[in-house]
C-alpha cells in the first residue's frame, strides 16, 4: 500500500496447506484462469526462504507472477503462454532491510507493487536460465484398460481432484460409452453430471469446476472414505 496505493488488492486465500508447493501451484493456476490482463499474482509458499533458491517474476498470457522458484509456477508454466521469466535481483525492487525468513514481505510484495506502478519486468533482474518445474503427471496416461491418473489436490470438502482432464475423460467415454471410474480398483461408477445424481452418502465421479475429473461423496467426504495416498490410481475403464 505504501508503494502502489492505487492497486486493487484481492486476498485469494491463506488456506494453502503449510509448505505444500503442489497445492500452491494448483491454486495459482486455478486463480489465474479468471483474472484480467495485467493482473499480478504474489504467491508465498516458501519453505526454502533464506536459502540460495531464486525469487522469480514471470509473465504468462499478459499476467504476472512473483514467487519463489520452487515449482509454484509448474501448472501455469505447462498451461499458459510464457512471455518472460526474470530473477528478482535488483535491490530497487526490495525493501531496504531484508529479513532472511520473510521474503514474501520484503522482496515479493514490493516487487509486485513496483510492477503495479508500471515498472517493466525486465528491470527486476536478469533472465532466468532455468526454473523449477514439478513433475506431477499433469496429463492422463493411456493404459490397456483405459485412462489412468493420480491425485493433484484434495479440497476442503474432501473431494479428490485427479490428473484426468475433462478432454481426456470425454474422449475416452465417447469411444467407450459404458466406461466407469475406479479408485484403486474400487468401482465408483459412470461419470455423472453433479453430486445430486446419486443418493446422499454415495460415491460419485464428476467433471468438476477445475476442468478435471473428481471423486466425491454426495454429502460426505471422499478423503475420509477412500484414504488416498500418493500412490493411489484413478482409472476410467
Amino acid at each position: 500500500m505504501q508503494i502502489a496505493p492505487d492497486a486493487v488488492i484481492v486476498d485469494v486465500t491463506h488456506e494453502i496447506k503449510r509448505q505444500n508447493i503442489l497445492h500452491g501451484a494448483f491454486v495459482l493456476q486455478q486463480t489465474m484462469r479468471w483474472y484480467p490482463p495485467g493482473s499480478i499474482h504474489v504467491i508465498v509458499v516458501d519453505p526454502g526462504v533464506g536459502t540460495p533458491r531464486q525469487i522469480i517474476a514471470a509473465k504468462y498470457d499478459n499476467q504476472f507472477v512473483v514467487a519463489p522458484d520452487n515449482g509454484l509456477i509448474s501448472f501455469v508454466h505447462h498451461k499458459m503462454r510464457l512471455e518472460a521469466i526474470r530473477v528478482v535481483e535488483n535491490p530497487k525492487f526490495a525493501l531496504a532491510s531484508i529479513s532472511s525468513t520473510f521474503h514474501g514481505r520484503d522482496i515479493m510484495a514490493p516487487t509486485a507493487a513496483h510492477l503495479a506502478n508500471g515498472e517493466n519486468i525486465i528491470n527486476v533482474g536478469p533472465s532466468a536460465e532455468r526454473v523449477e518445474v514439478l513433475q506431477f503427471g499433469d496429463a492422463a496416461k493411456m493404459t490397456p484398460q483405459g485412462v489412468a491418473g493420480g491425485i493433484i489436490h484434495i479440497d476442503g470438502f474432501g473431494n479428490i481432484i485427479t490428473t484426468i482432464s475433462h478432454a481426456d475423460a470425454l474422449s475416452f467415454m465417447r469411444a467407450k460409452p459404458t466406461a466407469e471410474v475406479y479408485i484403486d480398483n474400487t468401482r465408483i461408477g459412470p461419470v455423472r453430471n453433479t453430486y445430486g445424481d446419486v443418493p446422499e452418502g454415495t460415491a460419485i465421479a464428476v467433471l468438476g469446476s477445475s476442468d478435471l475429473l473428481e471423486i466425491s461423496i454426495n454429502g460426505g467426504n471422499a478423503r475420509e472414505q477412500f484414504q488416498p495416498t500418493a500412490k493411489t490410481v484413478i482409472e476410467i475403464r
